[in-house]
């Protein structure tokens, strides 16, 4: 049976209540019937103008903040992604028919983000629907008192309630600032690693700080023309899993810089991890590249394997050197590692799970998905590259899981 394709755009036009589509400029791209009704302006009224144009604050109330408060609510969506619930408010209307006349009105304005296929946000849904006549509600000559007694609670609670929201997000701002300060200093600088071509990617899961338990590494290493490439994964998120990634990857940095082989960096590392609180099942792989021998040495503490991809397009996980996550054993025992070549030209790819795994789905599938995407763009430069990975792997929504990738042509 051949299901009927749906259209949208009727959906859209029929949707109850007053639904209009900004772009994240606040500028009109649509409005559904309800929403030009009601608000006594056509659809070529709106579309293309800034909404502030269309509805300016009433200039008669210098008390009115109506539209600072829409704009701001609006900016929000646009610049976090999430929905925002407005309080009550009042928003005077001119009358499209008188200029100069205003109308007193009260609102209840909901924002939610409308993502693109780049995953950010395209579009703003504003959707409001119009409480005046509640709030004008009279309940005759004896209750008009008190009637007008609970409009004034409810108007009162709201702008408390909005108030309270700018306190909250206030602060939240404030934490998000350490805890980007925070993970500039726990990351390395791309100049760590010389003239080599490298692109890395760092993305936090959808609601949490900018800052997460992943984390990545490139420096240079020791003696020839060598650099040490590694990805970890630290449980949680926040500034708490933030601390325990920059302890363990200032380690790692350090221990590869004097270690014989990954294998060993990896060994130093299990033993600290063992005694820093946080690092319970922590996961890293860390890959000696030689330039000059074209090969690459490896060793894996419990996380997914790196991938190489030959110029000819031919994919290698490297899989040969998998061991327990970092504090698994209480003593422990010398890890393996192994070694591959490569020819110029190849990428090699490292990343954390985030990027692969998905609820309800085999971990195998995320691997195969990544190793296709990195086929089909190998030719592309490593910056170039990395874009087109997270577009095809992470949801249009933004990642939901902590997500760190690292890509190093050779």
């Amino acid at each position: 049976m051949n299901e009927k394709p749906i259209d949208y755009e009727a959906v859209f036009q029929s949707l109850p209540g007053m639904v209009a589509l900004l772009t994240p400029e606040l500028v009109y791209a649509d409005a559904n019937e309800d929403f030009q009704r009601l608000s006594g302006r056509a659809r070529a009224d709106l579309v293309g103008r800034y909404i502030f144009d269309v509805f300016p604050e009433n200039p008669n109330d210098p008390a009115a903040t109506g539209m600072r408060d829409v704009r701001a609510s609006m900016l929000r969506v646009v610049a976090t992604g999430e929905r925002d619930t407005m309080a009550l408010q009042r928003y005077d209307v001119e009358d499209a028919s008188l200029p100069g006349h205003w109308e007193e009105r009260y609102w209840s304005p909901i924002n939610a983000p409308v993502f693109g296929p780049d995953g950010q946000v395209a579009f703003v849904a504003h959707r409001v629907e119009e409480v005046t006549e509640l709030i004008r509600l009279r309940g005759g000559t004896s209750g008009d008192s008190r009637v007008r007694v609970l409009e004034a609670e409810l108007y009162t609670r709201a702008r408390e309630l909005q108030e309270l929201n700018e306190r909250l997000r206030q602060s939240h701002a404030r934490e998000r600032e350490v805890a980007l300060a925070l993970q500039e200093a726990m990351l390395p600088a791309r100049q760590q690693v010389g003239n080599h071509r490298a692109a890395v990617r760092y993305r936090p899961a959808m609601g949490a700080l900018n800052v997460c338990g992943d984390w990545y590494d490139l420096i240079d290493l020791v003696g020839g023309n060598r650099i040490g490439v590694s990805v970890g994964d630290v449980v949680g998120h926040g500034l708490e899993a933030a601390g325990v990634m920059g302890q363990l990857r200032s380690a790692l940095s350090a221990t590869s810089r004097v270690a014989d082989g990954p294998a060993q960096a990896l060994d130093v590392l299990g033993r600290y991890a063992h005694v820093v609180d946080g690092a319970e099942s922590a996961t890293a792989v860390t890959t000696f590249i030689d330039f000059d021998a074209r090969t690459i040495t490896y060793s894996s503490a419990g996380h997914p394997p790196p991938v190489l991809v030959h110029t000819d397009g031919r994919v290698e996980f490297l899989d040969l050197a998998t061991d327990p996550p970092l504090d698994a054993r209480p003593d422990p025992k010398p890890r393996p590692q192994a070694v591959t070549t490569y020819s110029d030209g190849a990428t090699l790819a490292l990343y954390t799970d985030g990027l692969i795994e998905r609820r309800r789905e085999d971990i195998d599938t995320g691997l195969t998905r990544l190793a296709d995407a990195l086929v089909r763009h190998r030719t592309s430069a490593p910056e170039a590259l990395a874009d087109s990975v997270l577009l095809e792997l992470l949801p249009p929504g933004g990642a939901t899981d902590d997500t760190a990738l690292v890509i190093v042509r050779l």
